[in-house]
């Protein structure tokens, strides 16, 4: 890309001791490259700071000022959380509250009876469990160990995950609310013809989007939101918020009890401590394995250099979530945004946390831009993930079918773990049956094994003693 060039003409890049600290000449970048990075990342991933105070606030039975509360923490951790990684890590990697994991927290783990503050307790205590495999150097062994065809599919995956979640959100893809059985079997999901206001704001979003990456544009995808929220705004899909929230309220700050999950029993509360920490361990695992082979900062092999460290802040991530009471951060697939707008380097992250310290003052500004604008951005992001199916031998079983899962069952089942098991699992079983055990790293066996375990989760737990 352009930025490439510019960091010819300027070794630094162009901005000095930042240049100098965040590697810009080394990975060929420079900084109005990485601050146009930043912005698209944080702009399609501001969405989390409304979505994951609605999930809480509903789950945990909140009134508005405890929805407004959860907002201002998730803003706060979020930017604490992607400074840290930008400035430790040297990725463009942002983070923020998990989707899914904070769906579990608030209904399956109060569902089970624990208070809010004892659901945030169990995120503390997995985030600490993580954190001490990262320390001992484990979690990123586990990373190593992976067969280049299993990353690969995992980076195709997410692709499609992304490029599905933008198809949702511009309303093109609608849920049907049936099931494979019973009077209302079909499918769940279905196209939906465009008939709302909404919908077709998407749509001129995404031509809009096509055309500026097409004609290689600066900018793009940031052109393009900020063009398709005035769009949105001018059909009346969005509005411009009456007043600005100036003094933030941080009172989940602090809201975490380590002991509730405990009164479930002993061995029930590890299950659900140990089925949670896996959930973390792997969607974290994808998302870096993917995203950083998109950007071109993985080995041959796929591996990430120094992976140790993006892994310890993701992990203390899950801790500081709980923490703060806002659910685990994690890091987010839509960092993927801000690597095709050329960001390569942790002063993207940097100006995304920042970005995102400011929403906390700033949210109902933010949430000017609906999801009809960023959906074109991911579609055109999945699209550029999936590209690394290219270099998937797929026409070979014992690469191909482990893939092939991997891949179709993110998109399908909504998560990256369960399609991540599904890989694993039939790859150590089709390399047993062919004879070819020695192919089969250790700790394969080990990941596949814990991943039976959360899979069966729901027939161990009637046999576990109170």
């Amino acid at each position: 890309m352009s930025a490439a060039a510019g960091a010819t003409e300027r070794p630094n890049g162009g901005a000095g001791a930042i240049a100098d600290y965040f590697k810009f000449a080394e990975r060929g970048t420079d900084l109005w490259t990485e601050v146009r990075g930043g912005l698209t990342t944080f702009m399609v991933m501001v969405y989390i700071v409304f979505v994951n105070a609605s999930i809480l606030s509903t789950g945990f039975g909140l009134d508005a000022t405890g929805a407004t509360a959860i907002s201002a923490a998730t803003a706060l951790i979020a930017g604490i959380m992607t400074i840290a990684m930008g400035v430790v890590g040297n990725y463009p990697f942002a983070l923020a509250a998990g989707l899914g994991i904070n769906a579990i927290v608030a209904f399956s783990l109060t569902g089970r009876g624990l208070t809010p503050a004892g659901a945030m307790g169990v995120i503390v205590l997995e985030g600490l469990a993580v954190t001490v495999l990262v320390l001992i150097g484990f979690r990123e062994a586990v990373m190593n160990a992976i067969p280049l065809s299993l990353k690969r599919a995992i980076g195709a995956g997410i692709g499609l995950f992304i490029l599905f979640i933008g198809f949702f959100n511009g309303g093109l893809i609608v849920s049907t609310g049936a099931t494979p059985y019973g009077p209302t079997s079909g499918p769940a999901l279905a196209p939906a013809l465009p008939t709302e206001p909404g919908q077709f704001v998407f749509l001129i979003g995404l031509l809009l989007t096509a055309i500026l990456w097409a004609r290689r544009i600066k900018a793009a995808l940031v052109i393009s939101i900020l063009a398709t929220t005035v769009i949105a705004l001018l059909a009346g899909v969005a509005s411009v918020p009456s007043g600005l929230t100036l003094v933030p309220d941080f009172r989940t700050l602090g809201a975490f009890d380590l002991t509730n999950v405990f009164s479930l029993g002993v061995l029930t509360a590890l299950l659900i401590i140990f089925s949670i920490m896996l959930i973390d361990f792997f969607d974290t695992m994808g998302t870096i394995t993917g995203v950083a082979a998109e950007a071109g900062l993985a080995r041959e092999d796929g591996s990430v250099p120094d992976a140790g460290r993006v892994l310890l802040v993701d992990s203390l991530g899950a801790v500081a979530g709980g923490l703060g009471g806002v659910s685990s951060n994690t890091t987010y697939i839509e960092s993927a945004a801000g690597v095709a707008e050329g960001a390569r380097t942790g002063f993207a992250s940097v100006v995304t946390g920042v970005l995102f310290l400011l929403a906390i003052f700033l949210a109902p500004l933010a949430g000017i831009i609906p999801g009809q604008a960023t959906a074109p951005a991911l579609v055109l992001v999945g699209f550029l993930m999936f590209t690394q199916v290219k270099d998937i031998k797929v026409s070979d079983f014992e690469d191909g079918f482990p893939a092939l899962l991997t891949i179709i069952l993110m998109p399908l089942t909504y998560e990256i773990s369960p399609a991540i098991g599904a890989g694993f699992i039939s790859w150590v079983v089709i390399k047993l049956v062919r004879g070819k055990l020695g192919e089969i790293h250790p700790l394969m066996w080990i990941v596949s094994i814990a991943f039976l375990v959360y899979w069966l989760q729901s027939l161990i737990e009637p046999y576990l003693p109170a």
